[in-house]
């Protein structure tokens, strides 16, 4: 009696999923993202310095929508397969929006079909 429990694994240290839940919904959606992507420099706005974020809020990657503590990490993150392929998926086609998403499911604006004429 006592000791170790037999099925009982040495746990490993891993992520905790709380925080990767946590983070899902802070991040900008694709269309978000996309939009943002869209627009010319000169209506880019320039990042405020804000003390909450990694780096005072002023290394940011637009495409991952992630900030860093330095331009170093900033550019090690430019060299990723994560980041490449964000830059690809944000090349490509438009995303869903939640317009596309309303429409599908049937709840857009109806159509009532041609207008006709009458006199």
């Amino acid at each position: 009696m006592g000791g170790k429990c037999p099925h009982r694994k040495v746990k490993k240290r891993r992520l905790s999923h709380k925080t990767a839940r946590r983070t899902k919904f802070l991040v900008k959606g694709d269309d978000a993202v996309y939009d943002e992507l869209k627009k010319p420099e000169e209506q880019r706005r320039p990042l405020p310095v804000d003390e909450d974020l990694p780096g005072m809020g002023q290394y940011y990657c637009l495409h991952c929508d992630r900030y860093f503590l330095n331009v170093s990490t900033r550019d090690e993150h430019f060299k990723t397969k994560r980041h490449k392929k964000r830059v690809k998926q944000m090349m490509g086609p438009a995303p869903h929006t939640q317009l596309d998403a309303d429409l599908a499911a049937g709840m857009g604006m109806p159509d009532n079909g041609p207008k006709l004429m009458s006199m």
